[in-house]
Parts: structure tokens; sequence; C-alpha cells
């Protein structure tokens, strides 16, 4: 399959996606073009990245194989009939859209028409993303390989059943959010004890970067590290108690069980008209 990977849509992700392909090698500015809704935009992206950038999504489909679908959920079916009569079986679809299932990109496409699903998250701009894949009807391995193959450059990436997508959207993908709610707790919870909100911050960012490498690299249980923390009768044990009486835990399984509801909830209207 050609190198040629089309980003039909210009927003953050895709510009994170397009910076980490060509810092990494993966790609060379040749071989990607970038579609965008503002000719300002456009520019700004081939004059940062050497990339060619037009306004034109099926100019860009015919010049490529891989399309990586960028743009909001809610703009999919317009972008889908804009390039439908230039996409071809040679073509490979990612779409990166949140809640649209694969059935959905296939309906509004030609026959056969291989499609992989990906569900990322925003660490895909300091290239260190949880990204998932999963095929669709028409997709093979060697798609699935290609897909894996972009992603791998900005992270980590997994290859899950389409089922699962739900689940991995209420955790990784809205995860940073909720790792970020936490360190702005922390952060508060440090100034008011006392401290600036420069240290606060230092202190907070570092220790919780230690502490998910920890995780990664020891390979040992949560449970087995925070007891290397937690001694008998101290703070540690008293903070926790205390974490364990609000419902911390109940309320983490809560919401992350509330959020996958959530993306099926709207990942059924993507498959409006549907039976």
């Amino acid at each position: 399959m050609t190198r040629r990977v089309a980003f039909l849509g210009g927003g953050k992700m895709g510009e994170a996606l397009v910076s980490g392909l060509i810092r990494s090698g993966g790609r060379t500015a040749e071989e990607i073009i970038v579609t965008c809704r503002r000719s300002e935009r456009a520019q700004e992206l081939a004059g940062k990245y050497g990339v060619t950038a037009t306004l034109d999504n099926p100019e860009a489909v015919g010049w490529a194989r891989v399309l990586v679908l960028m743009c909001k959920p809610q703009d999919m079916d317009v972008l889908l009939g804009q390039i439908r009569e230039s996409v071809t079986q040679e073509h490979l679809v990612v779409s990166f859209a949140a809640g649209i299932r694969t059935s959905f990109v296939e309906k509004h496409l030609p026959d056969d028409i291989p499609v992989v699903r990906v569900m990322s998250n925003v660490p895909v701009m300091v290239d260190e993303a949880m990204s998932v894949i999963a095929a669709g009807r028409h997709a093979s391995d060697e798609h699935l390989d290609v897909a894996d193959e972009l992603l791998g450059y900005v992270g980590k990436v997994l290859r899950l059943k389409e089922a699962h997508l739900d689940a991995v959207t209420a955790t990784s993908g809205s995860g940073p959010a909720y790792f970020f709610l936490l360190a702005e707790a922390m952060i508060e919870a440090c100034i008011l004890l006392g401290l600036s909100r420069d240290v606060a911050t230092e202190l907070i960012i570092q220790t919780m970067l230690g502490s998910a490498k920890m995780l990664r690299d020891t390979g040992k249980h949560p449970v087995e590290l925070r007891e290397m923390v937690t001694s008998p009768g101290g703070t540690t044990i008293e903070a926790i108690r205390h974490l364990e009486e609000a419902g911390v835990r109940a309320a983490f399984l809560n919401a992350i069980d509330r959020a996958r509801r959530r993306s099926a909830e709207l990942a059924q209207g993507g498959e409006e008209g549907e039976e």
C-alpha cells in the first residue's frame, strides 16, 4: 500500500499526528496532504511542516491511498458525501471520529471499502497517545498493520474488537481529563497548605510523572505500589481512609460507566437509518 497519507481535517489532533509522523521519520512531508476548511489554516500547516495543504477533500483523496478522517463526528456525513465518488477499494479509510462506528462510514462509501476505526487520546500531542484500533467488515490484518504503523509513531497501539470501543472511549479516551482533574485538585490542596502555585504545580506534575513511570516500568499491580507508600498509622493511610469514606473509588467507577453508556448513545445516533 502506498505511503501517501491524506489527513482530512487539519485541527489540533490532525496537526499532532502530522507533526509526530514527520518528526519521527514515519513519513516525509512529501508523503502527506492535509485538508482544511480555511485557507489561512492551510497556509499555516503548509508553512510549518512543508506538507501540501488544500481545501479540496476529493483532490486529497485522489492523491493519497490512506485517508485519515479527522473531522468532528457531527461533520462526518458531510465529509463522506464529499469524498464518496473519489474513494475506491484501493483506499484504506481510518476514522478518528469519536462515537462513529465503522458501519456508518461503510454505509456512506462505495461497497467493500476497508475502514479502520481509531480511539486515541490527547497525549498524541506529545507522542504518548494510547490508541486502540478496530477493523470494519472489509478491513484485513494488512489494513490494521497500516493503521498500527502510523499510530505507533505517536504512542502505543492496541487492537480490539469494535464492541469494546465504548469502554475504551470512557477510559483511555476520556482518561486524560480525569487525570488533569486530579492534578488540579492536588495542586489546589498544596496551595491550601501554604505552597505557591508554581511550587505546587512542579511538585504534583513530577509526582504524577514518576508514579506513572513506576506503574509502567515495574510491572507491579497498583495495590503493591500503593502499599509501598502506605505505612501503618502514617499520613498516607489517613488520607486514603478519607478518600474511601468520601466514596472516591465508587465515584470513579460510576463516572466511567456513565461515560461508556454516553459513548454508546452517541454511537447509536451515528447509526441512524440502520436496523
